[in-house]
């Protein structure tokens, strides 16, 4: 029944979000089976945290989204969502509600936090940080950067990583409780802290250091694409295998390893 409950929810969000051209063909139906794993190999916990994300980040995408569509072509992950964005975001959670689902363990509900904290983190600190009238500094060197620019930070985007990984973690707190479980306020509310700050900031700092960067040869941008301003674009830095999916994996990893510490901490 679980199984069947979670593939009709699944169904009617991926649905709602194809029909608002949120998320593409292929994203809906990666959405719908993510979906109906959460809540049938899980609970109302993974499934809920995973609702919170994509609705909390699909809403600011949309906001605003005139100011922010020029910032937008320079990054790798935008727009209507495919299978691939989806699976980014919400591929190792649902790996580790699998594991969970074979071999139940607290550990896994730790990690599965502050992956989705550190996935939630870096999404607001993007859709809003993109917003600031400030533009971002070097998390590396602290120096002024044009806006869009991998690596940089603002105080905006900052404050919105914080407050998504907090909003992950007083979720999880509340869903656990509606699954029946004994959730520990401040411990899952400080795990989601953690989680979204270190993801967030780890991410800036591979993309400051060793994320595959190229170069517009039109407007002369450094930029996450291989093409911009309708031309190729050229090798400009960083590693072969470090594109945006392997930035974000090894940012959520850490995120995850930040609030189990924080869960060890403080409820043992």
């Amino acid at each position: 029944m679980d199984w069947l409950i979670g593939a009709a929810g699944a169904a009617a969000v991926a649905g709602a979000a194809y029909w608002k051209e949120s998320l593409s063909k292929s994203g809906a139906i990666a959405a719908l089976v993510m979906g109906t794993i959460y809540y049938g190999a899980g609970n109302m916990l993974w499934f809920g945290i995973l609702l919170l994300f994509f609705i909390t980040s699909t809403l600011l995408s949309r906001f605003r989204s005139a100011r922010k569509a020029d910032l937008e072509k320079s990054y790798a992950k935008t727009g209507r969502r495919d299978a691939g964005q989806v699976l980014a975001n919400g591929g190792l959670g649902m790996l580790l509600c699998l594991i969970h689902y074979w071999s139940p363990g607290e550990v896994w509900i730790w990690l599965f936090i502050g992956v989705m904290a550190a996935v939630t983190a870096d999404t607001w600190a993007t859709e809003v940080g993109s917003l600031s009238r400030k533009p971002p500094r070097s998390i590396l060197s602290g120096k002024v950067l044009p806006a869009g620019t991998s690596g940089g930070v603002s105080w905006l985007g900052s404050a919105a990583a914080a407050l998504g990984g907090l909003i992950i973690g007083l979720g999880a707190y509340a869903f656990a409780a509606v699954a029946g479980m004994a959730p520990h306020l401040a411990a899952y509310s400080l795990a989601g802290l953690a989680g979204g700050l270190v993801g967030a900031f780890t991410d800036s700092y591979l993309g400051a250091t060793v994320q595959l960067m190229y170069r517009c040869q039109v407007c002369r941008k450094e930029v996450e694409v291989p093409n911009h301003c309708g031309a190729a674009t050229v090798r400009a830095r960083g590693w072969s295998a470090m594109n945006n999916d392997a930035v974000n994996m090894i940012s959520s990893l850490l995120g995850g390893a930040a609030a189990w510490a924080v869960g060890l901490l403080i409820a043992g």
